[in-house]
């Protein structure tokens, strides 16, 4: 018996070795990240990165794949590798190598939007004027497009720029590929099914986030009857780069450096990045951050999307200096739903399902399976059909994304509607899904009063009537809850996010979607309504656009700049602009503001930077002169450098860590307006700070002209435990330029 036990013993041992050896052996998918190649050799980039890989694995036509995926040579100096524990660890430890950063996948961040921004058509109308974006290039990494789509028709545009350098994927132009709307289009790793498919959307998202960018004009577009107008994205005449670097909602970070490096090398002007990157990374760790800021340095805009964690704060993707992060904000149109209780109370939502025969005046039972108390059935997954057939439930929301399944639990219990209301967090934040019942979505505030009235009376009735679309809804806009929030972990000092646009239920392109396959039979819907900040995103992509062809030499932080300072803080009631719980909205959670199109374009004055600006402010994030390599692809020696704190970046928001002694920081601005122009600072603080601003007038006597100021910012007394917000405005006879003040709070800066 001791005998048998001990083979038992050894063929377990031996096993388990066998399995370690096999696990050791399996390759894994790694970003390389390289030093700047300075050995003179005339070897081609791919020869190059084949000499780093270990001797074992040069054969690239070995049975499970080629070793070297992509290779990089624009936004990154290196190649995506499939390779062994064993091989990555020889790898790492060749001159040469920087870093290698596993494979990881990153999520999406997933008609009315122009004129709510005031963009409007005819001779007077500020689009006419602008030129609708005419030129401009902007590229989209995403899961596709669908080519066929009329807003991607080319009527009244140009054909593609000189510079363009890009390929079009598509098999058949006859089939809608690409023409001089889409001009380039192509599908890399994953994403393309072993180069074999070509770009088209498969998910949906990509459609939508190019249509709002920079669709055509489409008349008479409207979502199942909703919505109805003529749909165009911010910039319609400018031109699209489509790279495809998702398949479906899976975005492999090797796929979207090889769709960033094709990019710049093709010669977009704007790059749209609807695609949640690390949480808080420092930013040499962070792969979306370097390859971004080399395409800053060709000139390139990054538009990003914030992330969809809110309302938590410090849950801000996307963080870098050089890209502009897009927090997602609501508008003044509702698809509306009312639901009408037993005893008179009236509750306005949403719903995108607007059936004829509905529940109006026609009172049905009304229950709450969380009624009781269990959590776990609050969101109606728990239903019985004895429960809720016939009747019409109250179901607490999941997470986004989830709100349609919910009410197809509840049609197939066999109930007669659903009424969605919101966590606590979710605040007046409601979402016009396209639900498969009766259905209305509600705030938390009212929510909660149908909950109180449900435990009120043995037998409470609702019914549910639908109201179509409604313009003017108020307060508009306000910030969306799932809309990420600074302070931004990889650089507090920083304020992020940097602007608010449009990210709630916006009408925009379709394709056919595994993410809806409710709808993937429909092929009478060209339009479709989607929340987040992917949406939002391609807003201020296509609004970068219009800046960019009316103004071709500035900077992306020019264009930035321009974008930040010159938004709104007041709603169209003309009250400061609100959050999800219908207070006033802070710097953290809404940027400078919610973005304002028509005085982007002549914002005054700009806050310009430079990449040895940029490089100053990585050496004063103490990151070492190694990780400012990584990130600059140059050798830095920081110690040589006058590297300066995040505060003293020449940004156009102010983030003053301000403990008991004052700080002083000083800006330089560019004037782009009137040659001859002055402007005088005027300061909005909490009384219990001081601002001081010297000198307090700039004086500008010839156009692209820059001059300097400092702002001193003290306490009076004691520090205030919450910290303090606030603005500097420089204004003129035309123009008012204003850069948030921000003091965290003091937990943030001990």
């Amino acid at each position: 018996m001791r005998t048998q036990r001990g083979h038992l013993g050894l063929l377990f041992l031996l096993s388990s070795a066998l399995l370690a050896v096999s696990f050791a052996k399996e390759r894994k998918n790694y970003v390389v990240h390289l030093e700047p190649r300075e050995d003179g050799s005339t070897d081609s980039v791919e020869e190059w990165h084949r000499s780093f890989l270990p001797e074992a694995t040069l054969d690239s036509a070995s049975d499970d794949g080629p070793r070297i995926i992509h290779s990089y040579s624009h936004v990154l100096n290196g190649f995506a590798a499939r390779l062994t524990d064993a091989e990555a660890e020889s790898l790492r430890s060749k001159e040469g190598c920087l870093r290698l950063y596993p494979e990881e996948f990153l999520p999406l961040a997933t008609t009315h939007s122009p004129g709510f921004l005031g963009l409007h058509l005819g001779k007077d109308g500020f689009w006419g004027r602008s030129g609708f974006g005419r030129g401009v290039v902007i590229g989209l990494l995403d899961t596709g497009i669908l080519p066929s789509h009329p807003s991607f028709g080319d009527a009244g545009l140009p054909p593609p720029p000189k510079k363009w350098k890009g390929t079009c994927e598509f098999r058949s132009i006859a089939a809608g590929g690409c023409n001089n709307k889409v001009i380039g289009a192509r599908a890399f790793g994953s994403a393309a099914i072993n180069n074999t498919a070509p770009p088209v959307d498969d998910a949906g998202h990509g459609t939508h986030t190019a249509s709002t960018a920079a669709g055509n004009f489409v008349q008479n577009a409207d979502v199942r009857g909703n919505a109805h107008g003529t749909a165009s994205g911010m910039a319609p005449h400018a031109h699209l780069a489509i790279y495809k670097v998702c398949a479906r909602s899976r975005c492999s970070i090797m796929d979207i450096i090889a769709g960033l490096d094709a990019a710049v090398k093709d010669g977009v002007d704007v790059l749209s990045f609807s695609i949640s990157a690390t949480d808080g990374a420092q930013f040499n760790y962070d792969l979306i951050a370097v390859a971004t800021f080399k395409a800053m340095e060709h000139g390139i805009f990054v538009s990003a999307a914030a992330g969809n964690d809110g309302p938590v704060a410090g849950t801000i993707r996307n963080g870098a200096p050089w890209m502009l992060t897009v927090a997602a904000g609501t508008m003044d149109r509702a698809i509306r739903t009312t639901v009408r209780l037993g005893n008179g109370q009236e509750f306005d939502g949403e719903s995108l399902f607007q059936p004829r025969n509905n529940t109006a005046g026609r009172q049905l039972p009304l229950v709450f399976p969380g009624r009781n108390g269990d959590p776990d059935a609050r969101d109606c997954s728990t239903l019985v059909e004895a429960e809720v057939r016939g009747k019409v439930a109250l179901c607490e929301s999941r997470s986004i994304g989830e709100h349609v399944e919910q009410g197809q639990m509840v049609s197939a219990y066999g109930g007669a509607g659903m009424i969605l209301m919101n966590k606590a967090a979710e605040g007046y934040t409601t979402f016009a899904d396209a639900h498969v019942l009766p259905a209305s979505h509600v705030s938390y505030a009212a929510g909660s009063k149908i909950e109180a009235y449900i435990k009120s009376t043995p037998k409470p009735t609702a019914t549910i009537s639908f109201r179509g679309t409604v313009m003017g809804s108020s307060p508009a806009p306000s910030v969306a809850f799932f809309s990420s929030r600074g302070p931004n972990k990889a650089s507090p000092g920083i304020l992020k996010p940097d602007i608010t646009g449009p990210g709630m239920n916006i009408l925009a392109a379709w394709a056919p979607s595994e993410m809806h396959p409710e709808f993937a039979d429909d092929v009478s819907l060209n339009f479709f309504m989607e929340s987040g900040t992917s949406m939002s995103t391609p807003h201020l992509s296509g609004i970068a656009a219009i800046v960019k062809s009316l103004h071709p030499s500035w900077s992306p932080a020019a264009i930035k700049s321009a974008i930040m300072t010159s938004s709104n803080v007041a709603d169209h009631a003309g009250v400061p602009i609100k959050d999800e719980q219908y207070r006033r909205a802070s710097f953290y959670s809404m940027g400078a503001g919610y973005v304002n199109p028509s005085r982007a374009v002549d914002p005054g004055l700009v806050y310009d930077l430079s990449t040895n600006e940029y490089i100053a402010y990585l050496c004063g994030l103490g990151l070492g002169d190694d990780g400012v390599k990584e990130i600059t692809g140059r050798r830095i020696a920081c110690a040589k450098l006058k590297a300066i704190t995040e505060a003293e970046l020449n940004y156009p928001s102010l983030v003053v860590k301000l403990l008991s002694h004052p700080i002083t920081v000083r800006r330089t601005v560019t004037n782009v307006g009137a040659a001859d122009s002055v402007y005088t600072a005027v300061v909005d603080m909490p009384k219990d700070v001081s601002v001081v601003v010297r000198p307090p007038m700039l004086r500008f006597s010839r156009a692209n002209e820059k001059q300097s100021f400092s702002v001193t910012v003290r306490w009076n007394g004691q520090p205030a435990v919450g910290g303090a917000e606030g603005n500097l405005k420089w204004v003129s006879k035309e123009h008012v330029v204003r850069s948030p003040i921000v003091i965290p709070p003091a937990k943030a800066v001990a």
